[in-house]
């Protein structure tokens, strides 16, 4: 019997490790990704080519004005995205992100009749956002089989995060072993309509220091910062 999951697809390097290793767990893969105000296309046009570099069964983009509440450097164009490291919640946070984007993969999975659902959340090297941690995701999962005719009819649902306690190095290695192509991931908080990244950002510096520690050579393309063609790099 086929295994179906809804695939929480946003672009980005962690999502697209999820994404290869639901693949290899024999997962008929729903890729589900999320225009919700962020700052550029860039990141969806990598879930787009993602999701056909794996043939997924379906990708579907929903349509979000998360952007129309602002609160955060990733939907209000008013607020800088931070070039240096914060402490406590930085302002890339989006609020409530997480329980938003999860609950509509709620809502498909039970239409697909299917019980799993994967997200690329990380509790090691991450910003330190609340709804990236297992007690978030304990608790929403709890909510999943009390929320549902599926849940309280037949329970089960899974909220699958391979990734949750892995290092970002860690999790490289483990898409390198699955022959992730990460040229084809955007991760930048503020990459250019290219999909190049700036280089300067707190997800850029993780995703530079994890191919650092994994000892493999990061595709990462960067913006131009200068005349001579000189990329920049932290």
């Amino acid at each position: 019997m086929t295994k179906k999951a809804v695939i929480l697809v946003s672009g980005g390097l962690d999502s697209a490790t999820v994404l290869a290793i639901a693949n290899d767990q024999g997962y008929e893969c729903y890729a589900l990704s999320f225009d919700y105000g962020q700052r550029h296309n860039s990141e969806l046009e990598a879930a787009n080519r993602l999701a056909k570099i794996y043939d997924v069964k379906e990708h579907k983009i929903i349509q979000l004005g998360m952007g129309e509440f602002g609160g955060s450097a990733l939907t209000d164009e008013g607020i800088n995205v931070p070039t240096e490291k914060a402490s406590g919640i930085p302002v890339t946070y989006v609020p409530a992100r997480n329980t938003v984007f999860l609950s509509i993969a709620l809502g498909w999975a039970e239409v697909l009749e299917s019980k799993d659902i994967f997200i690329g959340v990380n509790a090691v090297d991450y910003s330190g956002y609340p709804d990236c941690r297992p007690e978030f995701i304990s608790a929403f999962e709890n909510l999943a089989n009390l929320a549902t005719k599926a849940g309280v009819e037949e329970g089960g649902f899974k909220i699958h995060t391979p990734l949750i306690n892995l290092s970002k190095a860690e999790i490289i290695q483990k898409g390198n072993a699955l022959k992730v192509d990460y040229s084809a991931t955007v991760s930048c908080y503020q990459a250019n309509n290219k999909g190049e990244a700036c280089g300067k950002c707190e997800s850029c510096r993780l995703r530079q220091q994890g191919f650092e520690k994994a000892t493999i050579e990061d595709p990462t393309r960067y913006q131009r910062e200068t005349s001579d063609g000189t990329k920049f790099h932290i």
